[in-house]
């Protein structure tokens, strides 16, 4: 890629290049004959056409000759072809100059006509010539730093730009994998949930027809916020207690004082976060793999400690026929944690005690 925008910089380097050339002449200090604006003319054409043929060329061996292990031999193709169209051009533009203030190429720098140059003569010749390359090749090698100094400038713009581009790609990726992630376990709980209630609902249905009227109730409002919660990544504290409230009113219609629920939250972790829905699957867990009997009730604590993390734990009183389970409880909690890239949630078994132990998440504000 060889287009650059260089319109503003061609301007203002011609016209300062114009002005080096009306002082190192002395120009400036001359009367403003013909003579002198001929020369002023002239200068700027060859300036002019000076640059443009050497951009041209910069332009050209660059789009040839474009990749990396290519680049000594466009440099060198440019150096020779640049310092060779530079020669040519003050040599052409100092015969017009020659040409308009005497009328005649004769005598132009040997002092006689083009045709005839004796040998001494032509020594002085080559000599001159040899500064005019000099000269030339002086004055590609500083047109050829500019714009190799504009390309890097650009290109390094570019890589940037890509670079950013990049990053924003991935990371747009990256969040609508976490989305996907989150979306697929949320959907995991939600007929995990609904399978488990609807067996209580069918055991109770026989039993206690008021109480199953009760509890379809009660299922119908913690539904809803199930349904809710599918819009957020996040929820407060205090929101996901008042819902564990109302489910634990679902567990307590089926099995009655057997089963207690203790909540001891500190207010100032009321308003941290943590994934929807997570106690609600600690509790559910705590009740399906536990015995809950009036001789053998089961306690479930919910509490806050020092370091910012929610104690959720039960005594342990497993049943004697394993329960059937699907394993997305405790999975899922882990899953959520990973997924958002917070500390994961420790799980142990002590002294009887099954804990979880939540990190909260602090508000942002």
């Amino acid at each position: 890629m060889t287009t650059l925008n260089d319109k503003w910089l061609r301007i203002v380097g011609i016209a300062m290049l114009l002005a080096f050339s009306i002082t190192g002449n002395g120009f400036h200090e001359q009367p403003l004959t013909g003579e002198v604006l001929i020369r002023i003319l002239i200068s700027f054409v060859s300036i002019t056409v000076t640059w443009h043929v050497i951009r041209a060329l910069i332009f050209y061996f660059r789009q040839r000759y474009n990749a990396k292990q290519q680049l000594v031999k466009r440099l060198l193709l440019t150096f020779v072809t640049g310092s060779i169209a530079s020669t040519l051009i003050i040599w052409i533009t100092g015969a017009l100059r020659h040409l308009a203030l005497y009328g005649t190429l004769a005598d132009y720098r040997t002092g006689s006509p083009v045709a005839s140059i004796t040998i001494n003569k032509m020594t002085l010749s080559l000599n001159i010539y040899g500064f005019d390359f000099v000269q030339a090749t002086t004055n590609f090698i500083f047109f050829q730093i500019i714009y190799e100094a504009l390309f890097f400038a650009r290109d390094s713009s570019l890589y940037q730009k890509q670079l950013k581009q990049a990053e924003q790609e991935q990371e747009k990726l990256r969040t609508a994998n976490l989305q996907s992630q989150l979306d697929a376990l949320k959907q995991q709980v939600n007929p995990h949930f609904l399978f488990n209630s609807l067996n209580v609902l069918d055991s109770l249905i026989d039993d206690d027809p008021r109480q199953a009227r009760e509890f379809l109730s009660e299922l119908s409002t913690v539904y809803r916020y199930l349904l809710r919660s599918n819009d957020q990544h996040l929820t407060d504290l205090g929101t996901e207690l008042d819902f564990i409230h109302s489910y634990f009113h679902l567990l307590r219609t089926r099995h009655g004082s057997a089963l207690s629920l203790n909540i001891c939250v500190d207010e100032q972790y009321q308003r941290y976060l943590l994934p929807p829905l997570t106690l609600q699957l600690l509790v559910e867990n705590a009740v399906k793999h536990n015995i809950v009997l009036p001789e053998q009730p089961l306690a479930i604590d919910i509490v806050t400690d020092a370091d910012a993390c929610l104690l959720v734990r039960n005594n342990v009183q497993r049943k004697s026929i394993r329960v059937a389970s699907n394993g997305i409880g405790l999975t899922n909690i882990l899953a959520k944690y990973q997924v958002l890239n917070q500390p994961k949630p420790m799980i142990l078994e002590d002294n009887g005690q099954f804990i979880v132990s939540l990190p909260l998440i602090e508000t942002a504000d």
